[in-house]
């Protein structure tokens, strides 16, 4: 996988490695680069993320990594996930032939030196089977240490390759000397390694099939309008503002706004959510979702890379690329763990020879502490839970940007809900209009409409909504102002407007009668966001719109709570209608009359108590407090800069997706921790029982391989996460 990502990062196909060592000696190489301002090797995808900084020259990159006996090669843009893809099935065909062929040859040797006599007849077809096995079908591994001896390094194929050798030759030896001869050994370890081998390439091809899939979700072809007729085209001839005929039962071909027509559109591949969304006319659409109903025409706004999709696609890869903290304890351990290993193997020899004198029993134990010690187990620990991880999240409708949230989550206990678009939907509906006695209802709610259409604020255009649903014409006004988190001023036909809070009424210099504040008061205790609004010094009516509840959020509220999290309210309504709307859905904790500038200093008070808080928005006014809280989590149906600033993205507006991405992250990190402590439980138990001679080479192969594609086993659970 390999494709420019920005102006200034490049990813890079890595051939050559085969362990987490590989992965952290062209990591080193690559950050000293001069142009190169940081380098982040993932052994489990093959990849390397390169930012480069100014001047850079790329053929001078991969020159300093072909010198370390690694190559790197740049696929174009929009290729990288079929470059990965077919990269992980020809490595599961190239190994499984090696390994059907190595095994061929290797199970008469070891039944001849279990069963066989003990005839130089039965010692030279030994021989004779082993070598091909050795020489042929484990070549690669050979070929690879001897690369690294030339650069003064050791890898995982350095261990096998010595391992094995020190075994065939020994035996070549013993078979002249009249000793006894591990030919079955050597065939064995590179039989079983080359089992383990592409069972760990058929996994990572699994544990990245979410996002292939997703890819494969999109149309090929689309029908576009030209001069009146219509013309089928393949996806990538598709231009800016082409008009697309999208019929029911077939997929809208790229994003775009619905021109004319009304549909019903399934967007579970993106968002998760599995009811149909309901689209009319300027509703913005997306690629590769499914059109249910009517028949429609879309005008394409966004091609390719741009769309949606791809956008997801790119967010997973960056987190399926980048480290968790917790991933550089085993880099560093990876690093060093094969010359280490080669000192204690050799040890072992001297000591064993020492105590024994006898060179079979040394080399036996020698070989057996080189091959269980291979550290692929470490290297592929952490990055295949984070692909896994990431790759289910983004068939649930979450999408992770970064692989340190899945361990900054487990320190979240506080979640913080903006109220208005996540726990609620954010669509306002006017419900109730009171005016003082000799005020004419209609002509006060028209002119209080007519100052509100000139606000975008979600209340503002209910009350504007609502005027004309009750067949009431705007007028114009003038002098308009907005004053964010307290209410609107508007001349119309000759009279100035006040709308807002009874604070800013009054403050305005506005008399508001006892009746009006018993009215609001009644509206509020109701759950409705009620306001006042007047005109020459006093205020005549009260006006008030609701907000639905989701279906879904005192369902979220109580998974969070099981979860043991803490979840809080954050929004501009007044205490009345906060509490309200807080004991309906079963939340406590309650922030109101929050103006928007303020959330993000209400994010920064509760932790300051000690608490680690995640936050969950969708607007533009949620951006501050998204950066500001522990955890991101910005609503997929919000606004971009919301979007932007959260480190999570959850691409419905279910509030029930906050408790799916935390427990998701959560298990996740659970996986890595588990993983990193078998790798290393692994190999500081089984060198020890080798270097004491209780642990037979063979045996030492089959435990080495098994090990590695259990860690990768043990990541591929998370598949079946449902949330």
């Amino acid at each position: 996988m390999a494709t420019t990502t920005t102006d200034n990062e490049i990813v890079f196909d890595v051939e050559g490695m085969t362990c987490a060592s590989c992965a952290m000696r062209v990591e080193r190489v690559l950050a000293k680069q001069d142009t190169v301002d940081k380098a982040v090797v993932n052994f489990a995808g093959g990849e390397a993320r390169v930012l480069l900084g100014d001047n850079a020259d790329i053929p001078q990159l991969v020159a300093a990594v072909q010198k370390i006996g690694y190559d790197l090669h740049v696929v174009e843009e929009g290729d990288e996930r079929a470059s990965q893809v077919e990269k992980y099935s020809e490595e599961q065909r190239y190994q499984w032939r090696n390994f059907l062929g190595s095994a061929a040859f290797t199970v008469p040797v070891v039944l001849l030196a279990m069963f066989g006599p003990e005839a130089r007849w039965n010692l030279l077809t030994q021989w004779f089977l082993v070598t091909p096995v050795e020489f042929y079908f484990g070549f690669q591994f050979h070929r690879v240490a001897v690369k690294r001896l030339r650069n003064l390094g050791a890898n995982m194929d350095t261990l096998v390759s010595l391992g094995t050798l020190a075994a065939y030759g020994f035996s070549v030896w013993a078979f002249f000397a009249g000793e006894h001869v591990f030919f079955e050994t050597a065939g064995a370890i590179i039989t079983f390694i080359l089992l383990g081998r592409f069972f760990e390439a058929r996994a990572k091809g699994r544990a990245s099939a979410a996002i292939t899939k997703l890819l494969e979700l999109g149309a090929k072809h689309a029908t576009v309008i030209k001069d009146g007729v219509e013309t089928t085209v393949p996806i990538e001839q598709l231009r800016h503002g082409d008009r697309m005929v999208v019929r029911p039962g077939e997929k809208i071909p790229t994003d775009g706004v619905i021109e004319t027509g009304t549909s019903s559109i399934d967007e579970s591949m993106l968002t998760g959510e599995s009811m149909p969304v309901d689209k009319a006319q300027g509703d913005p659409v997306f690629g590769a979702t499914l059109n249910q109903q009517g028949r429609i025409i879309v005008e394409a706004t966004k091609l390719g890379e741009q769309t949606a999709l791809h956008q997801i696609v790119r967010l997973v890869e960056d987190a399926q690329a980048s480290k968790a903290p917790i991933q550089k304890l085993a880099d560093r351990i990876s690093g060093v763990f094969v010359p280490i290993v080669l000192v204690v193997a050799a040890v072992t020899f001297g000591v064993w020879m020492a105590i024994e004198g006898d060179v079979a029993t040394a080399v036996q134990n020698a070989v057996a502490v080189i091959i269980i010690a291979c550290p692929c187990a470490l290297g592929l620990a952490t990055p295949t839970a984070i692909m896994v991880g990431s790759g289910r999240g983004a068939e649930l409708g979450v999408v992770f940007k970064g692989a340190e949230i899945f361990e900054r989550s487990r320190a979240v206990n506080v979640v913080m809900f903006d109220k208005t678009g996540t726990l609620t939907r954010g669509a306002m509906t006017l419900t109730d209009v009171f005016t003082t006695p000799g005020t004419d209802e209609a002509a006060f709610l028209r002119a209080v409409a007519t100052v509100e259409a000139a606000s975008e604020h979600p209340v503002a255009r209910a009350v504007a909504l609502g005027a004309e649903e009750r067949d009431l014409e705007l007028g114009t006004v003038t002098d308009f102002e907005n004053i964010p988190g307290y209410g609107v001023i508007g001349t119309v036909d000759g009279l100035r407007f006040v709308v807002g809070k009874t604070k800013f009424l009054a403050d305005q210099g506005l008399l508001i009668p006892e009746a009006l504040i018993d009215r609001l008061t009644a509206l509020e205790h109701e759950g409705k966001t009620a306001f006042v609004a007047g005109y020459d010094g006093e205020a005549r009516g009260v006006l008030a719109v609701a907000d639905t509840v989701r279906a879904t959020s005192a369902e979220a509220v109580r998974r969070l709570t099981a979860m043991g999290i803490e979840v809080a309210m954050i929004t501009g309504d007044n205490h009345r209608t906060a509490a309200s709307i807080g004991k309906t859905l079963g939340v406590e904790r309650i922030l109101a009359d929050v103006l928007p500038g303020d959330k993000a200093a209400e994010v920064r008070r509760v932790r300051g108590e000690g608490l680690s808080v995640a936050f969950v928005g969708d607007g533009i006014n949620d951006a501050p407090a998204l950066t500001e809280a522990d955890l991101g989590m910005a609503v997929g149906t919000g606004t971009d800069i919301a979007i932007e600033a959260g480190d999570v993205i959850l691409m419905s507006g279910d509030p029930l997706l906050a408790g799916t991405a935390l427990d998701l992250a959560r298990e996740t990190f659970r996986t890595i921790k588990q993983n990193l402590f078998w790798a290393f439980f692994y190999n500081t138990a089984m060198i020890p029982l080798a270097a004491l001679g209780f642990l037979n080479p063979m045996f030492a192969a089959a435990a080495m391989a098994t090990s590695s594609v259990s860690v990768v086993t043990n990541s591929l659970r998370l598949r079946r996460y449902r949330g």
